[in-house]
């Protein structure tokens, strides 16, 4: 084959992070004090030149630190807050976590820490009759459904295949801005060291009294030494809506979401299943519960999966956290194991093939267990029009100095190109990305950081460590519902424009 008869690779980008007009590296709030504090200046020096001068140096310890931004765009004010309030929380005792009947929690349960605290689980059913865990956070009015995919992989699969893959998924997420009260959705891909019960269990369901020795020796030998060097790969996906349709009209209550969502869900899993997840199924209560607890205690994983095959775990939400937890301010420590979360601060810049996660997502020696979970946030065609439009504007005033530089260059051509494309029908979501490393201690984690830093390069994406914030990134990398914008205090418009 000629190289002009050879397929070209499809690729994919034009990811853009939202941006506000400012002067220089300030925002359109750092903006607005900064040009107020110099017409207040002005005044005050009408009255006197100290009164100017004590006026012009409040405004720029002010302004000071927010303009100056750190690699991953943090400005000086958020990182000095971000601090003052681990300290605080520290200092009342806020990072230290005991339940059970002699923890300090007030009940003999085992509910989860932190933001998670109080999320619960109710059994409900779809309209085809499945039943699924409806996952209920109080704090912001969410109800949630996770399906767990069989994904098919991208092994010895043709480049066609992947790109229609690719191709439906692109149109499942758009889907979502269509879907009535949906907030956001998350997809979660979890690998670990496979105990090796499921293997055992399906050779000795297939194994027949009557088989020759060879063939039994064979299996038995397969049965010992195929767990310690495999990895099991699980594939998550949850959507959460809200029980409030628009602003104004009452919350609704608990069975009207179950029977919404239920009707909900087969139309999202039948489409799931075109975009290679292969058949979504789901989640009950019960394995809900099982999923949180292996994620807060790896050590057991063995003993749950054991339980499956003798007819269930019966493990219950209520017992689904941790005994112990620890945050600090670079990792985290709960029960048996250890865990530090990054999370993304910048989407590959230029174009990527559809493989560019394969190293993220894939087992890692120097890493027990490993979760790399992308939420999205999609907005509704209305919303999604004005948020284009204004980056538009916005790309377009950064642009207008006499030399602009390349970069804004080219988020000016990606709005321009974002802002056609949504005006043909594309959908806009906005996404992160979460990554948890765990390990069985914290002498491991050195280790296990390493791994990561290696991994995100070929990944094309820039990762940052949640420093003072381990705790509710580890709650949040978990496919259970939260949303964490709606958590934070600071209203949405100020940190837009911040």
């Amino acid at each position: 084959m000629e190289a002009a008869d050879r397929p070209t690779e499809r690729t994919y980008g034009n990811w853009r992070k939202p941006t506000s007009p400012g002067i220089g590296n300030l925002g359109l709030v750092g903006t607005i004090v900064l040009l107020g504090g110099i017409a207040l200046m002005v005044i005050a020096m009408m009255v006197s030149l100290i009164a100017g001068v004590l006026v012009l140096v409040l405004v720029v310890l002010t302004v000071a630190p927010l303009f100056f931004k750190d690699r991953y765009g943090r400005t000086m004010l958020q990182r000095m807050t971000a601090r003052l309030a681990w300290e605080h929380g520290r200092t009342r005792g806020q990072h230290i976590y005991r339940s059970g009947p002699l923890g300090k929690t007030g009940t003999r349960s085992f509910r989860l820490p932190g933001l998670a605290a109080a999320i619960a689980v109710h059994d409900a059913t779809d309209s085809y009759g499945r039943p699924f865990g409806l996952i209920e956070v109080p704090a912001t009015g969410h109800y949630s459904a996770v399906f767990e995919c069989g994904a098919d992989g991208a092994s010895l699969v043709d480049p066609d295949q992947v790109d229609t893959w690719v191709a439906y998924w692109g149109a499942w997420l758009a889907s979502l801005a269509h879907e009535p009260s949906l907030v956001a959705a998350a997809v979660s891909v979890e690998t670990a060291p496979d105990p090796g019960t499921g293997l055992a269990a399906e050779v000795r369901s297939q194994l027949k009294p009557e088989a020759p020795p060879l063939a039994r020796q064979v299996l038995q030998q397969i049965v010992r030494q195929y767990p310690p060097g495999s990895a099991q790969i699980n594939a998550r996906v949850s959507v959460t809506y809200s029980a409030l349709p628009h602003v104004g009209t009452r919350r609704r209550a608990r069975d009207e979401m179950a029977t919404q969502i239920g009707t909900r869900l087969p139309g999202l899993s039948a489409r799931l299943g075109m975009t290679g997840a292969g058949e979504a199924r789901p989640m009950t209560e019960r394995q809900i519960a099982e999923m949180v607890r292996i994620a807060y205690d790896p050590s057991v994983h063995s003993l749950i999966e054991a339980a499956r095959e003798l007819g269930g775990s019966g493990l219950t939400w209520a017992d689904a956290g941790p005994v112990m937890a620890q945050e600090s301010i670079g990792y985290y420590r709960h029960d048996s194991a250890a865990s530090i979360t990054w999370g993304m601060s910048e989407a590959p810049r230029g174009e990527v093939l559809s493989s560019v996660l394969t190293g993220l997502l894939a087992p890692h020696r120097d890493i027990a267990r490993k979760r790399v979970t992308i939420l999205y946030r999609p907005h509704d065609p209305a919303a999604a029009a004005q948020l284009v439009e204004r980056d538009r504007r916005d790309a377009a005033f950064r642009l207008g100095g006499p030399k602009p530089a390349a970069r804004d260059m080219v988020n000016h051509a990606a709005a321009e190109q974002s802002a056609r494309e949504e005006a043909k029908g594309a959908g806009l979501v906005r996404f992160a990305m979460l990554v948890t490393a765990t390990v069985e201690s914290p002498a491991e984690l050195p280790a296990a950081a390493a791994a990561v830093d290696v991994l995100a390069p070929p990944a094309r994406i820039q990762l940052r460590r949640m420093y003072g914030s381990q705790a509710t990134a580890f709650a949040a990398a978990l496919p259970i519902g939260i949303v964490l914008p709606d958590h934070v205090l600071v209203p949405q418009f100020i940190r837009n424009a911040s």
